[in-house]
């Protein structure tokens, strides 16, 4: 569970709740549920308007990333391709089957098979850049589910509050309702900019740092690889790869 997240996120209520009670106010003036259901559910039926229903599910399982991101594998996969350019120095290409039979990645099974069927650095790095733009783009079309998601809900907080302000005025001869509704127009727009800036575009920036590292991992193997094709000595590899830790 990554700290930083969680304390951020603490540390967001606390503003928020401390300062509402600095100005004398309670917690309860924001617990108003129609201004919710105007903010959350408007937000959620403009995000699935927004994207593809798949790509809207990824981007909600990569919640997660905010709290529990992938761990880093640099390093290992830095060992890894020095012990794939050991082989393919002592034993050969052909060599490198048996590391193809052992991965379940397929972006790396994909560069050790074109290494073993014989493409040079120059083709090797033209098929891979390929698959890793693929992968990139995929990765941020799921990220952007929450991009839309804090673009979209401070203008369902200004919805929100045209109409609490139209139930006021159309109550402004029963003085007894004038409270809930002005209530309603003010926490609506609470809500949409407090969601926007305090959880989902924070969300979508630590997705996003997740997918890059990840894209950096995906660029470890093919340096790995090309390195491996133009022959150079394990350790010149091994020390050029580190320069992406």
């Amino acid at each position: 569970m990554d700290r930083g997240s969680l304390i951020g996120l603490g540390l967001a209520a606390a503003a928020v709740l401390g300062g509402q009670a600095m100005e004398g106010g309670h917690v309860g003036l924001f617990m108003q549920p129609a201004a919710f259901v105007i903010v959350v559910g408007g937000t959620l039926a403009a995000v699935l308007l927004h994207h593809p229903f798949p790509v809207f599910m990824k981007g909600v399982r990569m919640m997660k990333w905010a709290f529990r991101p992938p761990e880093s594998e640099g390093a290992a996969l830095i060992r890894r391709v020095v012990q794939w350019s050991h082989t393919a120095r002592q034993e050969g290409m052909l060599a490198l089957e048996k590391h193809v039979n052992m991965t379940r990645d397929p972006f790396q099974k994909t560069g050790l098979q074109l290494l073993i069927d014989g493409a040079d650095a120059t083709k090797l790095r033209d098929v891979l850049d390929v698959q890793i733009v693929g992968f990139e783009t995929a990765e941020r079309q799921a990220a952007r589910v929450w991009e839309a998601a804090g673009g979209y809900a401070p203008t369902l907080g200004i919805l929100g509050a045209v109409i609490g302000l139209i139930h006021v005025m159309e109550n402004l001869s029963d003085p007894s309702k004038l409270g809930a509704g002005i209530a309603v127009a003010f926490v609506a727009t609470i809500y949409g900019v407090g969601l926007a800036n305090l959880v989902f575009l924070p969300i979508a920036n630590r997705i996003k740092f997740s997918i890059a590292r990840r894209v950096s991992e995906h660029e470890i193997i093919c340096d790995g690889l090309m390195g491996i094709a133009q022959g150079d000595n394990p350790r010149i590899i091994e020390a050029r790869l580190k320069g992406y830790l």
